[in-house]
């Protein structure tokens, strides 16, 4: 059996022909035209080639127009997942990340990732977590992890090149330039 729209009011027509002459109108064209098109009788297949939207979609309007008038064709506002954390949750996770373990009683000096869900749970300011929300929830925030002096604020700074070779040489490591200049003095 054939799908149409149920038969028009004049005002609906009105209406939906006035909207169609809309630039930027709250209901998009293709919706208006499906409408237009099935209530001058033309099939599902028809109207699907006219618009350019497949048939399935073509008959969901349809649908939804029969059952909620202008309203079916409006989009709805999508929720989509709820925040799993509140912001005063995100809050304490950046804090907790800054601050110093010692001065809180624990017996390490430096946060994990590890670390900070053990003590997330363990102090129940969630109620699950796991390491790699923690991980976006800190990066969001522009906190990263440094090998030697833990979380910290990023920042965009690179090691000057006087402090790479201080440390170079403390640590034995020569240079290009001071081999060069050993092996020429030799001969």
């Amino acid at each position: 059996m054939a799908l149409f729209v149920r038969e028009l009011e004049d005002d609906e027509w009105t209406q939906l022909e006035s909207m169609l002459e809309e630039k930027d109108g709250e209901v998009p064209a293709q919706r208006l035209m499906i409408v237009l098109l099935s209530a001058q009788g033309q099939r599902v297949q028809e109207v699907s080639r006219e618009v350019d939207l497949h048939p399935i979609n073509v008959r969901k309007w349809i649908h939804r127009f029969n059952a909620d008038g202008m309203d079916g064709l409006r989009s709805g506002k999508s929720p989509g997942r709820p925040p799993v954390f509140s912001d005063s949750q995100r809050d304490q996770i950046v804090d907790l990340a800054n601050s110093d373990p010692r001065k809180m009683g624990l017996s390490f000096s430096q946060w994990s990732l590890q670390r900070m869900r053990k003590y997330l749970l363990d102090n129940e300011m969630v109620e699950q977590i796991s390491v790699e929300t923690i991980r976006q929830v800190l990066r969001a925030n522009g906190v990263r992890h440094r090998m030697l002096s833990g979380w910290s604020k990023e920042t965009k700074t690179r090691t000057s090149v006087r402090s790479a070779l201080q440390h170079n040489q403390r640590m034995g490591i020569r240079s290009y330039s001071d081999r060069a200049q050993t092996r020429y003095a030799n001969q």
